[in-house]
């Protein structure tokens, strides 16, 4: 049997992560679809994703389509007569002509236990929500929002204090693997579809940085839930004394006290206690303007720290 003609298509680190993984599990990628390079850094030069850097070290095509709905696109891809396409955070729509032409038509590695969490930002959404666990999904993908049936799952557990930035990096190494285990099966059609639920599904938009500011009303639960969910980006911020302070890691109490919400209760080796609607929340690390993340308890070591007893967050 000759070896199958496999296209990735991806972006961010998520999608190499996978990529990665199956070109260690020596699985051949005839090439690589991702998106077009981005302005980035200071010097807004333009940057090859991260799908790209690993697809170039490897010596496969890369090709940057700004659409797949664009003729020529579609005539290009039709020529690499492939079996299957692997997709993996790609961010550009693929019309219906582009999920047929692979003779296996085209599957996604998606970072939610489906149809938990539709669209963009799963991972957030799920942290955001206080959802207790998540996962990965393999999907045959069609042309609805991460609609199509699904051909494998794996489930974990979202722990306490995790930011969206580690369980990121837990569900790429949890999908890579997943997708390399399944891949055999799935080249020989024996993985059977499971159709989703269409009335269990939420759609994950995505982040806005206007997200990020903290209502000290909501209850201190609520607002750590937010600052872990948007952790690292664009991470909770709140206001004090006219300047942002972006807080990068908290914890929620429900010590039950009277004071008007955002006011600063309590300052100890533990951080910076603050009045919630319901509940206090520890600020453990928090960020002052022009200055790094920082442990909370070591600013207050600091005779110039802003952060007194009595004063209040806007």
């Amino acid at each position: 049997m000759s070896k199958p003609r496999i296209i990735f298509a991806g972006t961010p680190e998520f999608a190499a992560a996978h990529l990665a993984a199956l070109l260690a599990a020596e699985i051949p990628v005839s090439a690589v679809y991702t998106q077009p390079d981005r302005p980035a850094g200071r010097g807004r030069k333009l940057q090859p994703s991260p799908v790209k850097q690993l697809a170039l070290e490897h010596n496969i095509p890369v090709y940057q389509p700004t659409s797949l709905r664009d003729e020529t696109a579609q005539a290009e891809l039709q020529s690499l007569s492939a079996d299957l396409m692997i997709v993996v955070a790609y961010g550009l729509i693929l019309p219906q002509m582009v999920l047929d032409m692979p003779r296996l038509g085209c599957v996604n590695v998606h970072a939610s236990i489906l149809p938990r969490w539709r669209g963009a930002a799963p991972i957030h959404r799920a942290l955001l929500a206080g959802d207790a666990q998540t996962g990965v999904t393999l999907m045959q993908m069609e042309a609805g929002l991460d609609t199509g049936p699904m051909l494998a799952k794996v489930t974990t557990a979202i722990s306490p204090t995790e930011t969206s930035g580690e369980l990121h990096d837990r569900l790429a190494e949890i999908g890579s693997a997943m997708l390399v285990q399944q891949l055999p099966a799935l080249l020989k059609g024996e993985l059977v579809p499971e159709i989703q639920d269409g009335s269990l599904a939420n759609y994950a938009e995505k982040l806005e940085k206007q997200e990020g500011a903290i209502d000290w009303t909501l209850s201190a639960e609520e607002i750590a839930r937010q600052v872990r969910g948007l952790n690292p980006w664009p991470v909770a911020y709140t206001t004090l004394d006219g300047n942002t302070v972006r807080v990068w890691m908290a914890e929620a109490t429900e010590n039950a006290n009277s004071a008007k919400p955002g006011t600063i209760i309590d300052t100890s080796k533990r951080g910076v206690e603050v009045a919630c609607g319901t509940g206090s929340l520890w600020i453990k690390t928090v960020q002052l303007p022009g200055k790094k993340a920082t442990e909370a308890a070591a600013l207050l070591n600091s005779n110039t720290h802003p952060f007194q007893t009595g004063t209040r967050f806007e």
